[in-house]
């Protein structure tokens, strides 16, 4: 081990750790709006890879000029996902809530399966494999796209939901729903816009893992379990919080794969999960 090494390891966890940050904000936005905890996020942006797969596989469509197709897709899917199957429940107990997001991920994978087989698929784009060097360090040139996707959505999120009246509107139903009602906010107009928002996150996502990532029917569980820690990491409801915790998950699977056996990588995340658990349930940007 020296230096180069673990600086290479640093920047491939910031790389990845950007592609955390998207698909835990996704999920943060929409537990901050609805207050719902979505298992089915994982399967959803399983959706944007198959959908990014097939684009590419059928009309050679490069994978990150698919996210014009996948952006409106994903929006309605998760638009209509909050109004058949999440608006009648919204009063519901919470574990009416996490059985029915819960059933939809097995549905969602299931169907997956039936459609396009469980095997695995890879995906060979002429960048997929491709370096550049910054010295010693080696920069994977898929893998800064991906970077660079991340950042870009989130920060397109970061102002709608800051700069523009949706976001206001947004941001209201959050913090004090009787009160965005009074001034006029159409909640439930809100509701499905951002679940429809947070699912559209999920998808892109899954199309930036696409050429370099196995593309599976239950891709998504990998990443939603990272997206939980991410989420708490940062604090529920926190889009902030869960932008910089995809940063920190990120380098700490880096630095877990570096000073440990591959199959022991994550364990740096779940201590980082339990000590947040343990000594700053909200997290770090909780409210």
């Amino acid at each position: 081990m020296n230096l180069t090494f673990v600086i290479q390891s640093l920047v491939n966890g910031i790389l990845i750790g950007a592609v955390y940050s998207l698909i835990a904000i996704g999920l943060t936005l929409i537990f901050g709006v609805m207050n719902i905890i979505n298992f089915a996020h994982g399967a959803l942006m399983m959706l944007g890879v198959f959908f990014t797969y097939w684009l590419f596989t059928l009309g050679h469509v490069d994978p990150y000029l698919s996210i014009l197709f996948v952006v409106p897709s994903m929006f309605l899917i998760g638009a209509t996902f909050q109004r058949v199957l999440i608006r009648p429940i919204m009063n519901a107990p919470e574990h009416n809530q996490l059985f029915l997001t819960l059933g939809a991920m097995l549905f969602l994978q299931n169907l997956a399966v039936f459609l396009w087989s469980p095997d695995y698929r890879i995906m060979k784009t002429p960048y997929s494999g491709v370096n550049f060097y910054v010295g010693e360090i080696a920069l994977s040139v898929a893998h800064l796209l991906a970077f660079g996707m991340a950042i870009v959505f989130s920060a397109i999120l970061y102002l709608i939901l800051y700069k523009t009246d949706l976001g206001r509107a947004i941001r209201a139903a959050s913090e004090e729903r009787t009160g965005a009602l009074l001034m006029g906010v159409n909640i439930k107009r809100i509701y499905w816009v951002a679940f429809g928002m947070g699912t559209a996150c999920a998808g892109v996502a899954g199309t930036a893992i696409t050429p370099f990532f196995p593309i599976y029917p239950y891709v998504g569980d990998i990443f939603i379990l990272t997206a939980y820690v991410v989420v708490v990491l940062g604090g529920l409801g926190s889009v902030f919080g869960a932008f910089l915790g995809g940063l920190i998950i990120g380098v700490a699977d880096s630095v877990g794969a570096m000073l440990l056996p591959g199959s022991m990588k994550s364990i740096m995340s779940f201590v980082i999960f339990i000590l947040i658990l343990l000594f700053r349930p909200k997290g770090l940007f909780g409210k």
